[in-house]
């Protein structure tokens, strides 16, 4: 009897508890609008993250999601000459090709529009700011982020982000923790309307380094350590080498850690070639990616793909695949699906084609 008392003691107990948290989640509709509070269960499934190709493939895969997380903040940050602003010109490409709205926020003042065109980039969609204060810039990504038309903004650079006060004191003048104390407010009035928005913020950051540091990297980057904390995804640029024709210099040996990623497993690194007035080399990615996932095949310096011999050698395989872009699109899917990526076919590459390929 006892026990059956403690039971409908525990049972209304627990009813009094649903009751009150009903309640509460009731007042909570009210007040915040519908929406605002939800369990995170079977009937509201956690949406698919989407993303944005970063116009190299191998980082595609290395980032898990096929790209750049949308409603997130990105960070990428390098040392000088590293490729950052080509790999945000790339992305920028990508999301234009899909039908997004970008804006670039050029607080370097050094954007140059004739290199963004080659990558790709359409100069008659893209929105360019030239702001004088990073107050200014923060405020017109805020804008922009809140409009809800813009699915990508490139603030290009963190450390160019130069606070109104710097700006109006005397060279010389000590400024400490102007600029941190900027960028901490700017991420926690951006975060929000971000995540609301779909909209993919990718903030350019360079690098500088910490005095009297003796065991560790003495590396760090600027616009103190929010960025580092909101960031979804933060991805570490390098020039590790020259691409040579002959004696000529033409590109460089680009390495790409992600160094922190919230959608996927991070620490992934990728390699590809960046040419110089041709941005990352896709053919490039496609053969030491296919040779990777065994789709194309490398004997001696022969590559072939299937029974078709596409080269000898990487420069004239690399030639083939851009003259024929049947067999580029067909390595790539290939690949993309040996790695659980989807890929839309362009159009105009259709059915005919199949068939053709199967016959």
């Amino acid at each position: 009897m006892a026990t059956a008392d403690l039971l409908s003691m525990d049972s209304k107990k627990n009813a009094d508890k649903q009751k009150a948290l009903d309640s509460a989640l009731a007042q909570i509709e009210r007040q915040f609008g519908k929406g605002s509070i939800m369990k995170l269960g079977a009937d509201n499934p956690a949406q698919d993250i989407e993303a944005t190709s970063t116009g190299s493939l191998g980082l595609d895969i290395a980032l898990g999601i096929g790209g750049l997380p949308k409603g997130r903040i990105v960070e990428i940050y390098g040392p000088e000459s590293s490729g950052k602003t080509t790999l945000t010109l790339h992305c920028i490409a990508e999301e234009q090709k899909k039908g997004g709205v970008c804006a670039f926020v050029d607080a370097e003042h050094a954007l140059d529009p004739a290199y963004a065109k080659k990558l790709g980039v359409d100069l008659d969609e893209l929105l360019i700011s030239q702001p004088d204060t990073g107050e200014q810039s923060l405020e017109i990504v805020d804008t922009l982020v809140r409009s809800g038309a813009v699915s990508m903004v490139v603030v290009d650079s963190v450390a160019a982000l130069t606070p109104k006060s710097e700006l109006e004191g005397d060279m010389g003048d000590s400024n400490v923790g102007v600029q941190a104390r900027l960028m901490s407010q700017a991420m926690r009035k951006l975060t929000g309307s971000i995540s609301r928005s779909k909209c993919t913020v990718v903030f350019i950051n360079q690098i500088r380094m910490k005095i009297g540091v003796m065991f560790g990297s003495p590396e760090t980057t600027t616009g103190g350590n929010a960025l580092k904390f909101y960031s979804s995804v933060r991805l570490d640029i390098r020039r590790i080498g020259a691409i040579k024709d002959r004696d000529e210099v033409v590109g460089n040996a680009t390495r790409v850690k992600v160094v922190k990623n919230k959608v996927a497993p991070p620490f992934k690194q990728v390699e590809f070639d960046i040419m110089y007035g041709e941005g990352i080399s896709k053919m490039g990615e496609l053969l030491d990616l296919g040779v990777k996932a065994g789709v194309v095949d490398k004997s001696g310096s022969w590559f072939s793909y299937g029974d078709e011999r596409i080269g000898q050698g990487r420069e004239n395989a690399k030639n083939f695949l851009k003259e024929n872009t049947r067999t580029a699109l067909d390595i790539e899917d290939k690949i993309r699906a040996a790695h659980g990526l989807d890929f839309d076919m362009p159009e105009g590459m259709g059915k005919e084609d199949d068939d053709i390929l199967e016959a």
